[in-house]
């Protein structure tokens, strides 16, 4: 997991973000940031911006997803003290041969952030559809005091890569 967002700002700050940063599973992957589109133009400080995302499904080789979210600029979003909105696109695609490192269990997460310091985090959750041998993988945001409706679904059918014929999701359900 990590916090987003935090530029500037105190050591304070910056220490409690890197605790909270710390708190996330082992192995957690940084996504790579693909590029951004200014959206809101700023004089003195940093723009607020639509910035794409990719990650790797790090338990399904072969499928990789990107997401887009917005990043307050200004003076806020510099000290990393805006909340950024809940309003997160994703899209995710087969980009090879899909191989499964392990099972897993409906609705694990695949990839989790901070979206503020404390109240909000954002989710990337997998699926299988057995009957369509279908993964799906879902974006959320969360908050601890009030929950937020927006989320965005990408589906993967799982399909032949050469000459093999692709696994079938539900043989690695937990």
């Amino acid at each position: 997991m990590l916090f987003r967002g935090l530029t500037g700002g105190t050591l304070g700050l910056a220490a409690l973000a890197a605790f909270l940063a710390s708190a996330g599973p082992a192995g957690a992957q940084e996504p790579d940031r693909i590029f951004d589109k200014s959206t809101v133009w700023r004089p003195l400080t940093p723009n607020d911006k639509l910035v794409v995302y990719g990650i790797d499904d790090p338990i399904v080789g072969g499928v990789a997803c990107h997401y887009t979210q917005p990043e307050k600029g200004g003076i806020k979003g510099t000290l990393g003290l805006a909340e950024d909105v809940s309003d997160i696109s994703l899209s995710c695609r087969q980009v090879g041969p899909v191989q499964f490192k392990e099972k897993f269990k409906q609705g694990e997460v695949v990839f989790s952030e901070r979206r503020s310091l404390i109240f909000k985090s954002m989710q990337i959750v997998r699926g299988c559809d057995v009957k369509r041998n279908t993964l799906i993988y879902m974006v959320y945001s969360d908050k601890v005091i009030e929950g937020s409706p927006k989320n965005s679904t990408s589906t993967v059918p799982l399909m032949p890569w050469g000459t093999e014929a692709p696994p079938k999701c539900g043989d690695f359900l937990r």
